[in-house]
C-alpha cells in the first residue's frame, strides 16, 4: 500500500462536531499539523468527511 500525507490547512474553529472529531482521531489539532498513514478504506472515509479542511499528497 501507498502511503498519504494529510495536513490540516483551515482552522476547525466553526466546524461541525464530527469534523472536529474526526480532525483529532487522526491527530490534526492545529493548522499545518500532518500524519503520514497507509491509504485504507478506513482513512479516506475520515477524508472524505473533512476534505475541505486537509490537503492529501501521496508519498
Amino acid at each position: 500500500m501507498e502511503n498519504v500525507k494529510v495536513t490540516l490547512v483551515k482552522s476547525l474553529i466553526a466546524c461541525k462536531a464530527n469534523q472536529i472529531a474526526t480532525a483529532k482521531s487522526l491527530g490534526l489539532k492545529r493548522p499545518g499539523d500532518s500524519i503520514v498513514c497507509a491509504n485504507d478504506a478506513v482513512l479516506m472515509g475520515k477524508i472524505k468527511v473533512i476534505s475541505h479542511l486537509v490537503k492529501v499528497e501521496t508519498v
